[in-house]
């Protein structure tokens, strides 16, 4: 029998494989790239169209030569790295350092590694693919031709240690354009007024919604006060009853975008975090005796396909779990962006019949929460919809008319799986008193309520990615990475789960917007991505992008050297002194948020945290609470005097004591209560909610 050499990205991914063929095949492993461009020069030839010098990656030697010597041992040699751009590259340098025959059947793809994937894959090699070769060829040149010109000009003209970048200059951009708007947004006052009506023995709540069939808007303290005084005398009578049905349907299985955002709500993991996991289920995990299988497929996708046979597989779990009511009539099909890979599958698990709480024990509690999310989206997707009573009773009063709104789930569908919030179906949909028409109702109490328009929020993780996908900015691979590049090089930092620029995002986007007006704006960006899929799709000669874009991009490189003129960021000066060398310390952003450093650097390298007073006394000594931050950057609170002082808590403390225990009160917050208040104590069960003031 011929021996087959079988070469991966991943030793994960190595191991998982290899157990799925015989005695013939070996499968070693490249560890992600073998080739690429030197970090020490340009390495693109602009006189000879972009011509790439590319070098073997330092420390890639040794490896290289041991797969050189399995392939030496080898008949065949097979090529399987990611079904991607970026894998199809990865396949191509394997096959120049492996001085391999390049129109040879010599790779082979699957979108999950599974045996079936896999020795299915074995059996039809092809040949690779130029055009998606092209298509990640151009993508890197073209990131090395912004990175390697423009960062060496904000060294010279900024900081030192500056770097800009095709997607990370437009995100940053993004950033700084919503802090820019908060910052010049004026709110505008306006009044709410909520009818509590008597039915029996319950209570129906309705929101003033008409003034004489027409909406009304309450702009301030006098139309409240004016309103309430017409409402006074009022007989309130039930005006109409209308009630409907409607479906609900399911959303489709995710994509790496969906999934990074879902993860961040519902599990709170940061996108290279998702990614890290998602990582892991696909690559392989030991289900007992079952053995390594990847759990989930290919994670690396904006296609919402779903195979066939996963379909099939689906709607048979369904029907013998669930029942056929459960099964829509025909296998739901979820629309797709233009540029989206179809090649490439939704992520789903390989094995629908592998529930989550079925292998638990041999998965991280990381990787059974990420598994039971796309485990649950998956199933949902291919569910009935949901049949939903929706129930609207309008009351008039005079010339005023409110409007009261509930629902009920006639039917769960696919909510019995899966639901877009944390809260269970019967505590998201409400039902109303009954009522009749005509009847009349008795006024409990009118509620009016002060409430000030808000500025657009700051970007979180999950709504960055979801805006740079809505975009067209980057791909789903290059998301995590951007967000760990921009935190690292201080231009934004993360507070509070939310994105702020620093001075120095704000400055560099200001130069970039005023000299590469191109290079930020979100619309050029998109529509190189738009070429760059022409050149995979094998329409566009990947050089005639490289010319199209670079041409102008010089000029104005150009001009920035000669017009751009020294920049000075100046640092924020604290009234800390540095216990080293007596320096009034200065404030800096990191990964993390603020720090204070000493202004003696490199001299005196002193830093220390920036501690945030939030009021509070330490309930165990007389020092005050502060926030600080972990390692890994998670905010939790202290006290002032540790390490004399050891109090701790990942909650923040508020001043009142527990009126059971006496113990020290911490603030918590969730979409499902909102905020409260509850003891510190763990066996004191007390807690209270924090009534709202008005909004601002």
């Amino acid at each position: 029998m011929a021996k087959t050499l079988i070469i991966v990205e991943s030793p994960a991914k190595a191991k998982t494989i290899s157990k799925f063929l015989g005695r013939n095949y070996t499968v070693k492993s490249s560890m992600g790239h073998v080739r690429d461009l030197p970090r020490s020069q340009f390495g693109v030839d602009v006189e000879q169209r972009f011509e790439p010098k590319y070098i073997t990656i330092r420390g890639k030697g040794e490896l290289l030569k041991e797969l050189r010597q399995a392939a030496e041992k080898s008949d065949n040699i097979l090529l399987a790295p990611d079904p991607d751009r970026e894998g199809e590259a990865i396949a191509w340098h394997l096959a120049h350092a492996l001085k391999m025959e390049i129109d040879q059947n010599c790779r082979i793809q699957f979108n999950e590694i599974t045996k079936g994937a896999v020795t299915n894959a074995v059996k039809h090699p092809r040949k690779i693919n130029f055009d998606l070769v092209d298509a990640q060829q151009a993508r890197r040149i073209l990131d090395r031709l912004v990175g390697y010109n423009l960062s060496p000009l904000l060294w010279r003209k900024v900081k030192k240690g500056l770097s800009a970048g095709r997607v990370q200059s437009v995100t940053v951009r993004l950033i700084c354009d919503r802090e820019e708007e908060i910052n010049e947004f004026e709110p505008e006052e306006y009044w709410t007024l909520d009818g509590v009506f008597q039915v029996k023995t319950e209570k129906l709540e309705a929101k003033l919604a008409k003034l004489e069939g027409k909406n009304i808007e309450i702009k301030s303290r006098q139309d409240m006060e004016r309103v309430l005084a017409e409402l006074q005398d009022c007989t309130y009578i039930v005006d109409d009853i209308k009630k409907r049905d409607k479906k609900r349907n399911p959303v489709p299985p995710y994509t790496t975008s969906s999934l990074q955002q879902d993860a961040y709500r519902k599990l709170n993991y940061t996108a290279r975090k998702t990614m890290r996991i998602a990582q892991q289920l696909y690559e392989g995990i030991n289900i007992g005796k079952e053995g390594a299988v990847g759990l989930v497929t290919y994670i690396r996708t904006d296609s919402t396909r779903i195979a066939e046979s996963a379909q099939q597989e689906v709607r048979d779990y369904i029907k013998e779990r669930y029942g056929s009511r459960y099964i829509p009539e025909q296998p739901r099909q979820f629309g797709n962006k233009k540029s989206a890979q179809n090649a490439h599958e939704a992520i789903r698990p390989t094995d629908i019949g592998r529930v989550p709480k079925e292998i638990k024990e041999y998965l991280s509690r990381d990787q059974y929460r990420l598994y039971t999310l796309i485990w649950k989206r998956f199933l949902a997707s291919q569910m009935s919809s949901a049949l939903l009573e929706s129930t609207t009773v309008l009351i008039s009063g005079g010339k005023y008319l409110f409007k009261a709104t509930g629902s009920i789930i006639k039917f769960a569908g696919f909510m019995e799986i899966y639901i877009d919030d944390d809260e269970s179906i019967q505590e998201k949909y409400d039902l109303l008193p009954e009522v009749n028409i005509g009847a009349k109702l008795e006024l409990d109490q009118l509620i009016d309520k002060q409430h000030f328009t808000q500025p657009p929020p700051r970007y979180s993780e999950a709504s960055l990615v979801k805006t740079l996908e809505e975009l067209g900015i980057g791909r789903p691979s290059t998301y995590a990475p951007t967000i760990e590049t921009i935190i690292s090089r201080g231009y934004v930092a993360r507070e509070e789960k939310q994105f702020h620029p620093t001075e120095l995002g704000l400055v560099v986007v200001q130069l970039l917007k005023e000299y590469f007006p191109d290079i930020v704006d979100a619309e050029f960006t998109a529509s190189l991505e738009t070429e760059l899929d022409e050149v995979e799709e094998g329409h566009r000669d990947w050089r005639d992008v490289m010319e199209y874009f670079y041409g102008p991009f010089k000029e104005l490189l150009d001009k920035a050297e000669e017009e751009m003129g020294q920049v000075e960021i100046e640092d924020e000066v604290s009234d800390v002194l540095c216990e080293k060398c007596g320096r009034n310390m200065v404030i800096k952003f990191g990964r993390y948020g603020k720090f204070l450093a000493c202004p003696g650097f490199p001299d005196c390298r002193n830093t220390k945290p920036l501690l945030e007073e939030i009021g509070v006394k330490c309930p165990l000594c007389e020092g005050k609470i502060v926030g600080r931050r972990s390692k890994k950057g998670r905010k939790f609170f202290g006290c002032s005097n540790y390490p004399d002082c050891n109090f701790i808590s990942w909650a923040k403390p508020v001043e009142e004591r527990c009126p059971e225990c006496n113990t020290y009160m911490v603030e918590k917050q969730s979409k499902k209560h909102g905020t409260r208040v509850e003891c510190g104590n763990k066996e004191c069960t007390y807690r209270r909610q924090v009534k709202k003031q008005a909004e601002q």
